[in-house]
């Protein structure tokens, strides 16, 4: 999670989005053109771009994922029962924890053993509360197995020696026989866990040791070195990757340090306004609206730049690209603490959700994971909490309706659309993609950003043979339209039956600013 404020990514987010910052689109009057090649394949979408992220902040862990066996709160094992049931329903893929900057200072033997027994500390990233270490291994590993996700765990290269990272590895992965895998025995888990990511620190460039990137490769070098798996099971190891727009830390650690690592991240905010006052999640005018959706685009451009880096020295593309922290970053809700990132989350969001998802499509050759920040309570939550009351968000919804792209096979699509702007703020107003799933159907996803005018877009299916169409939609009276605990269906998705299909050609009216998903068979 991002703490340190950059000036030049202050600059850059101050920017504003051009038309040169997009793809060129001609101009239609009716909306959009949009040409699905279901005849030239692409790199599947790897499920893992759906991954989750819950850092220990604020509420993201406790209340939001764990109320404790003793809880009134619905609960499995101390889990509380409705988030982990949205989860399922989402079949979320991947979770990445302990953090994020938290996982800079945690040291995983504070994590084990009786709860009770656990080492207090303070939280010094985070509102500066305690950390009583309830979630910690066993409980954050066993709950990945419940949710059915693989666990994407952050190990610690800022403040821990290389081999204390080599032994929470080995505890967790290390069959009966070692004094450590006994230990995890003892502690209630015979079996070891199925590790498949493991991040070597997080953000080294801020919260993770305000490293230079040329001793942050060789730190990743040497951490790498000790962590070592089973005979026979692998785990994929993720570098430390870019802040945003920072190319040249790409270009360094894949030059000294890319073969220790099977992945690189970046991270990247939609940040509407300045670091130092980011703009309010609702109550936004049309400005608000155009410049946060305006500057989500630049996700596109983010990840054709540090892709061509990598391609310079892994042309094979062995080394994944992941985003393993996306989403917007508003200012809290008045009266909340102000270290736990506690922000509603609107349509607009919305949007911001599935604007990424069409531009995460175009890059699957390269793109093998991505982390929404964050899961619950924190940032751009899927979900948000309040005691014994759980709402899904906008943005939950929007992982709802793309579920299906999950190792799905995308579909190039060719889009020209009009232009929509506001001010200074210029992006096309359709955006769109598509998969052929693996359940056989080919789902489309459709976009329109622009809140005050419907959408026509007629849609040619190239090597796509289907006779149905059926959809869904997201959409909303105003921009900020956002679920609350009185009113948690206000932004929900209900069945959509603006799309015709009739000789390879679909005909779609895509209301103001809403969110379309077509299952074609």
């Amino acid at each position: 999670m991002t703490r340190s404020i950059l000036t030049a990514l202050a600059l850059v987010l101050a920017a504003p989005a051009t038309a040169q910052d997009a793809a060129p689109a001609a101009a239609t009057d009716g909306g959009a053109t949009v040409t699905v090649h279901g005849d030239r394949p692409a790199p599947k979408f790897n499920k893992r771009i759906f991954g989750q992220f819950a850092e220990h902040l604020g509420t993201g862990v406790y209340g939001g994922i764990w109320v404790g066996k003793g809880s009134r709160i619905p609960n499995v094992d101390g889990y509380r029962k409705d988030v982990l049931d949205a989860l399922k329903a989402i079949r979320t893929p991947v979770i990445r924890w302990p953090g994020g900057c938290f996982a800079d200072e945690y040291h995983w033997r504070e994590g084990i053993g009786p709860q009770a027994k656990r080492k207090v500390k303070i939280n010094t990233n985070w509102g500066g509360v305690t950390e009583d270490n309830a979630v910690g291994t066993h409980e954050f590993m066993n709950y990945s197995e419940l949710v059915g996700a693989e666990p994407y765990v952050s190990g610690n290269v800022g403040s821990a020696p290389p081999y204390e990272m080599a032994e929470w590895v080995e505890y967790m992965t290390s069959p009966t026989g070692s004094s450590l895998a006994k230990e995890r025995a003892a502690n209630g888990r015979k079996a070891p866990w199925k590790l498949t990511m493991f991040g070597l620190g997080n953000e080294l460039w801020g919260c993770g040791g305000s490293m230079k990137p040329e001793y942050a490769a060789d730190v990743t070098r040497r951490y790498s070195t000790f962590v070592k798996m089973p005979e026979g099971q692998r785990v994929m190891k993720i570098a430390s990757g870019a802040n945003s727009e920072d190319n040249n830390w790409t270009e360094v650690m894949m030059r000294d340090a890319a073969g220790a690592f099977d992945g690189i991240g970046v991270h990247y905010y939609t940040v509407p306004y300045e670091w130092s006052k980011k703009g309010a999640a609702t109550g936004f005018d049309e400005d608000g609206w155009a410049r946060t959706l305006a500057k989500t685009v630049r996700m596109d451009r983010i990840i054709t730049d540090h892709s061509r880096i990598m391609d310079k020295y892994d042309p094979a593309k062995r080394v994944a690209l992941l985003v393993d922290e996306w989403g917007t970053w508003y200012d809290v809700e008045p009266g909340t603490n102000p270290g736990f990132l506690y922000q509603q989350n609107s349509l607009r969001d919305a949007l911001v959700t599935s604007l990424n998802f069409d531009i995460f499509a175009r890059h699957t050759d390269r793109l093998r994971g991505a982390n929404i920040a964050q899961m619950v309570n924190v940032l751009q939550a899927m979900m948000l909490t309040d005691g014994a009351r759980m709402v899904k968000t906008p943005t939950y919804w929007v992982f709802d309706l793309y579920k299906d792209y999950q190792d799905g096979t995308v579909l190039p699509v060719d889009v020209q659309s009009r232009w929509y702007n506001k001010n200074e703020w210029v992006l096309k107003a359709v955006s769109a993609s598509a998969v052929r799933g693996t359940d056989g159907a080919v789902h489309m996803g459709l976009t329109n950003v622009d809140p005050n005018q419907p959408a026509t877009v007629s849609v040619k299916l190239d090597g796509v043979a289907g006779s149905t169409v059926t959809g869904r939609i997201i959409t909303a009276a105003t921009m900020d339209a956002h679920n609350t605990f009185d009113a948690p269906d206000a932004v929900r998705p209900v069945a959509f039956n603006g799309a015709a299909l009739s000789g390879g050609t679909l005909t779609v009216t895509l209301p103001a600013k809403s969110v379309v998903m077509l299952d074609i068979r």
